[in-house]
């Protein structure tokens, strides 16, 4: 979707990728902002707040690039291909991506992909959702003696299978933040329960950070149920451990778990 019409002027190629974080458009970097007010051309994910492209130049060619639930969602090489042609054609290029660029959002292909037509890039990093979004619930993704480690993964591999990580780390006492695994909370859910890890905190988190944000907080043995009563789809992350336990939601599960002299 093209939403204004583009200089014919030939400049130097250039491709910048920015991470616009986690999905509040405040949340953007000033050097990141600066890049799309710079830009000839921006191609742009779903679940980008389109404010942002309000800081582009008029001139300015914006281009949805898909998103995972529509019929016109753009493969991965042939956002590559569109990068390539528009830096060689028009110039500036900024590809705004969700989150950071590289943390489960792909952005080593497109910066390898240019890198082969030898065209100036430039990384401006943003915030990952897999730390801001737990943070602005007040959760620490890490607490001293209570968690000493963070795990970041994906729900699923390359194949579409769970992520064999998931059972390494249900064993531990790390953080876990679950990425693109709503559809998979029953599945994550039964991992942990074979590890009798039944009441640990988890918290799920949709649209964090946006004005359409949904939490639900709960342990392993009710998330599941939870998540279903919420109506919680993607996109979503899932975090477990014993830091979820700090969020407000849960002071009536620990309560609960206190007066029948349940440990957690």
């Amino acid at each position: 979707m093209i939403l204004s019409a583009q200089s014919t002027t030939v400049k130097e190629p250039k491709i910048t990728l920015v991470g616009a974080g986690p999905g509040d458009p405040e949340l953007i970097s000033l050097k990141g902002i600066n890049a799309i007010k710079s830009a000839d051309v921006i191609l742009y994910d779903a679940n980008i707040d389109k404010s942002l492209l309000d800081y582009a130049p008029e001139h300015a060619t914006k281009i949805f690039v898909g998103s995972p639930v529509d019929d016109d969602t753009y493969s991965q090489e042939t956002v590559n291909k569109l990068i390539i042609d528009y830096a060689l054609n028009f110039g500036h290029v900024v590809r705004l991506k969700t989150g950071d660029l590289f943390v489960f959002g792909r952005g080593y292909e497109e910066l390898d992909n240019a890198a082969s037509y030898s065209i100036q890039t430039e990384i401006i990093p943003g915030i990952s959702s897999a730390v801001s979004v737990p943070g602005l619930q007040g959760v620490p993704v890490t607490h001293r003696g209570m968690s000493d480690s963070l795990w970041i993964i994906s729900a699923t591999d390359s194949k579409g299978n769970l992520s064999p990580d998931l059972y390494t780390a249900a064993k531990t006492d790390a953080t876990v933040v679950i990425m693109l695994g709503i559809e998979k909370v029953a599945e994550i859910v039964g991992i942990y329960q074979k590890e009798g890890r039944s009441r640990m905190p988890v918290a799920v988190i949709q649209h964090g950070s946006t004005k359409d944000e949904k939490v639900v907080v709960g342990n392993i043995k009710t998330i599941a149920e939870a998540v279903e009563e919420k109506n919680i789809g993607s996109p979503a992350l899932i975090v477990i451990g014993a830091v979820v336990g700090l969020h407000p939601l849960f002071q009536p599960i620990r309560e609960f778990y206190e007066a029948q002299e349940i440990a957690l």
